[in-house]
């Protein structure tokens, strides 16, 4: 992974939004010798949002088991055929 300052950032940030849109790398943006934050493209940031959101709706259904409140298969039948009436 590439890594610039973020004075390179407000210097050449149409270079880099190139390069990004070319290249599909993320680019680390140090700030003071820290890491700031990564500029990626688009549809990379949008795949890593559609698979943290179902990330999280796995995670809540194993809580939800853990807790004990799952149902059976036959339960949520009915309630569906309730709720679709």
């Amino acid at each position: 992974m590439r890594t610039e300052l973020v004075t390179t950032l407000k210097r050449q940030a149409t270079d880099l939004l190139a390069d990004i849109e070319r290249k599909r790398e993320p680019i680390l943006i140090t700030q003071h010798g820290l890491p700031s934050a990564y500029l990626v493209d688009v549809e990379t940031y949008e795949a890593m949002v559609a698979r943290m959101s179902l990330l999280e709706g796995i995670a809540r259904g194993e809580q939800a088991v853990a807790e004990g409140r799952a149902v059976s298969h036959e339960q949520a039948r009915e309630r569906l055929a309730r709720w679709l009436k």
